[in-house]
């Protein structure tokens, strides 16, 4: 037979804080992971981007 699988230690599920579960890694269970899909779907995570002042004119190239 071939070598033993390790897997990583179980860590809290980001949510509720319970343990997680490998079947819904990272979260406990199927109700946690679709409240951290809502979270995603309605703009509760962001990346953090800088925001650019107003255009210089020398950003307008006519030609």
């Amino acid at each position: 037979m071939g070598e033993a699988v390790t897997f990583k230690p179980r860590r809290p599920c980001p949510i509720c804080k319970k343990p997680s579960q490998p079947k819904f890694h990272p979260f406990c269970s199927n109700r946690c992971t679709q409240i951290d899909l809502n979270r995603w779907l309605g703009g509760h995570y962001a990346v953090p981007t800088e925001e650019d002042g107003p255009p210089s004119p020398e950003d307008d190239t006519k030609d």
